[in-house]
């Protein structure tokens, strides 16, 4: 029987910007009752294994983790048993060797399972746990020797199989726009894109998959925005608290919420620790 207060139901993967140490506020300015949920960024799935919604739609433009999310769902037991292979052979020639089957071709002879597995196995033994891409879509994160990596975490993803099957989800991999074609009144949407830039020169996050999110696709997602509040839904946003969001979102300036979060996922030691985001709501933060 699903216990829905079970509490191994998170994460199943490290990601950048997860959104873990900022649910108490996320949870405060969220409306108070609400239909069906929709993440158009699911990433990590911080927000969802949190609030564990009996209806939601997740969507991320990243095929690989949404696949991932589908072996979760779908085939528990085989994807920890790939992972134990992967555990049992541990080490950073193991690690390079599974890197590289975007660049040999072994990664077009792997069932959907052990391609799942295999992202697990690099997020968990990859160096900080980023998820990043190159020009030709091949991971380049580097091993991250770590003493006991939590590569089979039979607990997690057991426990979030049973939710996702639990629950009434609709998993998509696609652009934004089109994960949220279905909303309706009353729906609750939770938009975390890769945020804007703090400086010109800081790490966004936008190389999670090959496509960047450009300041173009942060106005398209305001925009997006304004339609679904015009629409009656519930419409909340996560970004960069910088003068270029404040001045996109001004249209929802008395539901611009200032919060500050730790940033640990950050290749340059000199970007982590605190920094300023913004939680905005197309709302009042009771929902009425």
């Amino acid at each position: 029987m699903f216990n829905k207060n079970n509490a191994f139901i998170r994460p199943f993967v490290k990601w950048a910007g997860g959104k873990r140490q900022l649910i108490g506020e996320i949870q405060k300015q969220m409306p108070a009752h609400f239909n069906t949920y929709y993440e158009p960024f699911v990433g990590g799935g911080a927000v969802l294994f949190s609030i564990k919604p009996k209806h939601a739609v997740i969507n991320d433009f990243n095929t690989q983790l949404i696949n991932t999310y589908n072996a979760v769902m779908n085939n528990p037991e085989q994807l920890l048993a790939e992972l134990s292979l992967h555990e049992q052979q541990n080490s950073k020639e193991h690690y390079y060797e599974v890197r590289a089957y975007d660049r040999d071709g072994t990664i077009d002879h792997l069932s959907s399972t052990q391609l799942a597995a295999r992202m697990i196995y690099l997020n968990k033994t990859g160096f900080n746990g980023l998820f990043r891409v190159n020009s030709k879509n091949q991971i380049n994160v580097p091993y991250g020797f770590y003493k006991h990596p939590a590569i089979v975490n039979e607990s997690v993803i057991n426990a979030d199989s049973s939710y996702l099957n639990w629950a009434n989800i609709k998993i998509l991999s696609g652009d934004f726009e089109d994960a949220v074609r279905d909303v309706k009144r009353h729906d609750f949407v939770y938009f975390d894109p890769p945020y804007a830039p703090i400086t010109s020169d800081s790490e966004s996050f936008v190389s999670y998959t090959l496509n960047g999110f450009n300041e173009d696709s942060q106005v398209r997602l305001h925009d997006v925005v304004v339609r679904l509040a015009k629409l009656g839904a519930y419409v909340m946003v996560s970004n960069s608290d910088v003068p270029f969001i404040r001045d996109l979102y001004s249209d929802f300036a008395s539901g611009i919420h200032s919060v500050q979060a730790s940033r640990n996922i950050n290749a340059n030691a000199a970007g982590r620790g605190k920094v300023g985001e913004v939680i905005i709501c197309t709302y009042p933060s009771d929902g009425e």
